[in-house]
């Protein structure tokens, strides 16, 4: 382990200034170029949670810092402190709650402004599944570097990946990567922008010490290039803490420290606590912080950080200009239609890939189709058994229902998540992204459907006609995309366990709902009949009844075995049932209007997920109110 000794030695030499142990000099640089020099800093940041009937929490208390271009400062503290929740204030990741200024290069700017000339490198590595190093690395030039030369772009990827050590993995698929590798490629992504602050939540969990190691390298390796550096670190090891350039330490919502690695010693004696010899001065600060010697000693580091490590104001000559930010920012270069084509691209690519889960779906619509098939045997042509046929139409509304439904809630929330994350560093435009997705998935569902559909509708005996044949293929794809619709819905605003409960509680109703009123002689109340139209099964049902059973089909066959064979007319179901009056293209049209309304529906869920409007901020308000209050009362 290495010594407080040691690492006092290690600064005094010459600190992290050297490039990585791996990294050679001659690497080129032409697209990691130095970078003019961004500051950042901060003062008075107060950050409130609701909490329970005290009202609220304070989570972080009027803090002030401020962060060097040059540099890599480390967020230090306990669980509980407020580290993260500074490092997520300052890249613009929580807004709620929030007072203070932040400044950049010494002019009072927003957190939004501060968004545009930084990166976002969350502690979870969420990167695209099914896609080699080397791919993901292609499809964020293409989405970041705009209408840039195909060389360039090239040369760019070559040159991020020889300085992350990712070339020898390069054709690896990412599910392949090992931890360090996935983090590696987690920052690779953000690079290709070259952005001047780069913000990372603990880069170092989860590693090994030689990975977490070569992380922190590569991070000062950055910082000499011109960047700011900003992580928050859970217990960093004595030889990463050595490598760092600035410590900013914080307990209990205030801050108790903000300068070097060098200075951590000699401020433990200016407290009157001394640190151990043999003893890593990063696990000392963070004992001391957590109040292991005493609570007394967190106030008094923090009354003296005030007189002893002031705010110096910064003599910055650069402003960053608004032109600067176009030039400096990867907002999107590219046209709405050209993030759609990427994008496209790219989820057409992930598709094909997954053949197994495709494979599986075919299978899973094959065993229902003779599943469903067998149980309705020869029904649509035998007048005996026209209410069983009744069953099937409702039979087959339910199958695409559940089967479309169920896997969206599964993996589409996990899918926000990482949509999130790169929506947030402003890769792309939600809009084109939302339309490539619907539209990538659109061939696939419709064959699973159709492989389903054929099956049962030719094993069950239906009219060989190609109107009502096309009709009720039709109205059964409309249906599906609603009950997919739902489900994107119902996934882009719970999480997987809640989503997966709510769905289909939420489906019981609509099939309750759905058929009241049939084979009653009595009129329903309007109040019924309006609640009975809020289902798209209603229309959905309604439609496959008429188009199989309307439109002056010929008699039905009936066994002479059958003494009364009350349905020989198919017009007879449609009497009984209420639906003499249907016309089938009104229920048509009814359908597509509640796919329009739910994918309408989603891409609003979707855009306030990501970007919340003063209501579902307040609704997010009540909620996070209610829960605290909840997890008081038990």
């Amino acid at each position: 382990m290495m010594l407080r000794s040691d690492i006092e030695a290690d600064v005094k030499r010459d600190g992290c200034s050297k490039l990585p142990p791996t990294q050679d000099a001659s690497v080129s640089l032409s697209h990691l170029k130095r970078m003019a020099p961004v500051d950042v800093e901060f003062n008075e940041l107060t950050y409130t949670i609701p909490y329970g009937r005290k009202g609220s929490k304070v989570i972080l208390r009027g803090v002030c810092g401020q962060f060097r271009s040059g540099q890599v400062t480390a967020i230090l503290g306990p669980s509980g402190s407020g580290k993260s929740t500074l490092l997520n204030i300052l890249a613009g990741y929580k807004s709620t709650g929030v007072s203070g200024h932040i400044s950049l290069n010494g002019r009072v700017e927003g957190v939004d402004r501060l968004k545009k000339v930084s990166c976002y490198i969350m502690q979870e590595d969420l990167i695209q599944p099914r896609l080699t190093i080397y791919e993901a690395m292609q499809f964020a030039v293409d989405l970041k570097l705009g209408n840039v030369s195909r060389k360039t772009k090239l040369t760019a990827i070559d040159e991020i990946l020889d300085i992350l050590r990712l070339r020898r993995a390069k054709n690896t698929p990412a599910e392949n990567l090992s931890g360090g590798e996935r983090k590696r490629l987690s920052i690779a992504l953000e690079l290709v922008n070259n952005p001047p602050v780069i913000f990372l939540d603990e880069p170092t969990t989860g590693l090994d010490e030689i990975s977490a190691t070569q992380c922190i390298d590569l991070l000062n390796y950055f910082a000499r290039l011109g960047r700011t550096v900003i992580c928050s670190l859970h217990t960093p090891s004595a030889s990463i803490f050595a490598k760092l350039d600035h410590v900013y330490v914080v307990s209990g919502g205030q801050c108790i420290y903000r300068s070097t690695v060098a200075n951590l010693v000699p401020f433990f004696r200016q407290v009157g606590i001394e640190c151990p010899k043999h003893y890593n001065p990063a696990d000392f600060v963070i004992d001391v912080s957590a109040g292991e010697y005493g609570t007394e000693w967190v106030g008094r580091m923090a009354s003296l950080v005030a007189t002893e490590q002031p705010i110096v104001p910064l003599l910055r000559s650069t402003t960053i200009t608004q032109q600067q930010l176009q030039l400096a920012k990867w907002m999107p270069k590219l046209s709405w239609y050209d993030q759609f084509l990427v994008l496209s691209r790219r989820m057409m690519l992930q598709l094909y890939r997954n053949k197994n889960y495709l494979y599986l779906k075919i299978g899973l619509h094959i065993f229902l189709g003779f599943m469903v098939g067998g149980l309705f045997l020869n029904v649509g042509n035998d007048g005996s058994k026209t209410l069983f046929n009744f069953g099937f139409c409702f039979a087959c509304l339910i199958v695409l229902l559940y089967v479309p439904m169920l896997p969206v809630l599964m993996h589409f929330p996990s899918e926000v998540q990482l949509i999130k994350r790169e929506y947030f560093n402003m890769w792309y435009n939600l809009c084109p992204y939302y339309l490539a997705h619907t539209l990538t998935n659109i061939p696939a569902q419709l064959l699973v459907s159709s492989i389903y559909l054929s099956m049962v509708y030719v094993i069950t005996g239906q009219p060989m006609e190609f109107f009502r044949c096309a009709t009720f293929f039709g109205i059964c794809f409309i249906c599906m995309f609603i009950a997919e619709s739902i489900g994107l819905a119902i996934g882009s605003t719970l999480n997987i366990v809640n989503g997966t409960f709510v769905g289909p509680a939420l489906t019981v109703p609509l099939m309750l709902v759905a058929v009241q009123g049939m084979g009653e002689q009595q009129a329903l109340p309007i109040y019924r009949k309006l609640i009975m139209y809020l289902s798209y099964i209603r229309y959905g049902l309604e439609g496959l009844v008429t188009i199989l059973y309307g439109y002056n089909r010929n008699k039905l066959y009936c066994s002479p075995s059958e003494i009364f064979c009350e349905f020989t007319m198919p017009k007879q179901l449609l009497l009984i049932m209420k639906m003499e009056n249907v016309v089938v293209w009104v229920d048509v049209l009814a359908l597509i209007i509640i796919l329009i309304v739910l994918r309408v529906l989603t891409y609003y869920l979707l855009r306030q997920r990501f970007k919340p409007n003063r209501t579902f901020r307040a609704l997010h308000f009540i909620g996070r109110l209610a829960k605290s209050h909840f997890n008081i009362n038990t």
